[in-house]
């Protein structure tokens, strides 16, 4: 197990994307103040088969257990990934995201931003298996391996906008 810098922003459901798309791009703005390039924001959703296959490039999906998904239950395949009937565990995948890219000298690349879940999982037939409990809230949870202050920065925009869930610092503890 590695160190990171780990942060996680949530807003409430009914937040506009149109308004946090705003908050990103003036994030975005400070990022390439601090030398992030290229960065990139997005706000779309997740609707069409590339655009799935693109968010898991973004997020490996939030996860979620239970017992009614153990067993043959066949769930939309645009709802989840990995789903194991036999301990009732998948990852759920976002509807809609509006995310913040920056990329470092590395070249490597970090995520900011807010996705939204699906509130029900539904079967083939369209029939409810599952309240996921996302109560249509705006969640983000994510993780740099990395010190560098620039990172603490741009989390640092979300908590004082009100966006800041939870942050963990494991780089500096002996």
């Amino acid at each position: 197990m590695s160190i990171g810098y780990h942060y996680a922003f949530s807003a409430p459901g009914t937040t506009p994307p149109e308004e946090l798309e705003d908050f990103l791009l003036d994030v975005e703005e400070d990022a390439r103040d601090l030398k992030f390039k290229p960065t990139m924001v997005f706000n779309m959703e997740f609707n069409l088969p590339h655009r799935l296959q693109f968010v898991r490039q973004l997020t490996t999906g939030l996860a979620l257990s239970d017992e009614k998904l153990k067993g043959v239950v066949l769930l939309r395949d645009d709802q989840v990934w990995n789903h194991d009937p036999e301990t009732g565990f998948c990852r759920l995948i976002p509807q809609r995201g509006v995310v913040l890219v920056v990329t470092n000298e590395q070249k490597q690349e970090a995520i900011f931003g807010f996705f939204q879940y699906p509130t029900v999982l539904m079967d083939l037939n369209d029939r409810e298996v599952l309240a996921t409990h996302q109560g249509d809230r705006w969640t983000f949870q994510s993780y740099v391996n990395s010190a560098d202050p620039r990172y603490r920065l741009i989390v640092q925009r979300f908590g004082a906008a009100g966006y800041l869930e939870t942050e963990r610092d494991e780089f500096g503890k002996a």
